[in-house]
């Protein structure tokens, strides 16, 4: 048995999308299958036209399909990531998860894994609180957060954000480099390889050996 696992995304410059890109790639080679799904441009035209990098990233991400509350009801998992805006998630990410009332209602979204990525300008720009800030999302839904937390060298080489990826694009950061991302992909496949064992019962097989894990309960 494979998991499906949406990952949707909003980025104004690029950032969130090469993580979200990373956190796909993960998953999917922990044997997911993924929908890399962007969310809606809210912004005026005039506004993205002001700063080059949002209209370049703007213009190339056309190719990448928008995301729809019918790709939460499509997916096993979910991965959701976001520029920090003032320490909260951007208003387009949130604009999207207030379309998922119908969802949550019908309890469509509960026991499903959930984890979230982010980005700031400064490395303590708020990126831990905009990740707890979709935490409480997450508690409402009933989903099951899994962070990356502790549990691989890929989240001290980026940072060591036990929460979610979170990547620094100032001057002072590494937002793209392979650290960053590196982290991201494991995240992904975090996500992935544990919606799988819920799946199966507790069995899941690692693609890269071969071999068949066991969630163990007490």
């Amino acid at each position: 048995m494979t998991a499906k696992v949406a990952v949707v995304y909003y980025s104004a410059t690029g950032t969130v999308h090469a993580l979200a890109q990373a956190v796909a790639e993960g998953a999917a080679s922990a044997g997911a299958e993924v929908r890399l799904r962007r969310v809606a441009e809210l912004a005026p035209e005039a506004a993205i036209d002001q700063n080059p990098q949002w209209r370049e990233h703007a213009d190339a991400a056309a190719t990448i399909a928008q995301a729809t509350v019918e790709d939460l009801a499509w997916a096993d998992a979910f991965a959701f990531g976001t520029p920090t805006r003032f320490g909260a998630p951007a208003a387009q990410l949130k604009q999207f998860i207030d379309q998922a009332g119908g969802l949550w209602r019908e309890g469509a979204l509960a026991d499903k894994p959930v984890t979230a990525f982010t980005s700031a300008y400064n490395r303590h720009g708020g990126s831990e609180a905009t990740i707890l800030s979709l935490g409480n999302v997450f508690y409402h839904w009933g989903a099951l957060i899994i962070p990356p937390g502790f549990t691989d060298p890929a989240v001290y080489a980026a940072g060591g954000n036990p929460y979610g990826v979170s990547a620094v694009t100032g001057p002072t950061g590494d937002d793209l480099k392979n650290a960053a991302l590196d982290a991201a992909r494991y995240q992904g496949q975090r996500l992935a390889r544990i919606t799988i064992r819920l799946l199966t019962g507790g069995r899941a097989t690692d693609p890269a050996s071969g071999a068949e894990t066991t969630l163990q309960t007490a």
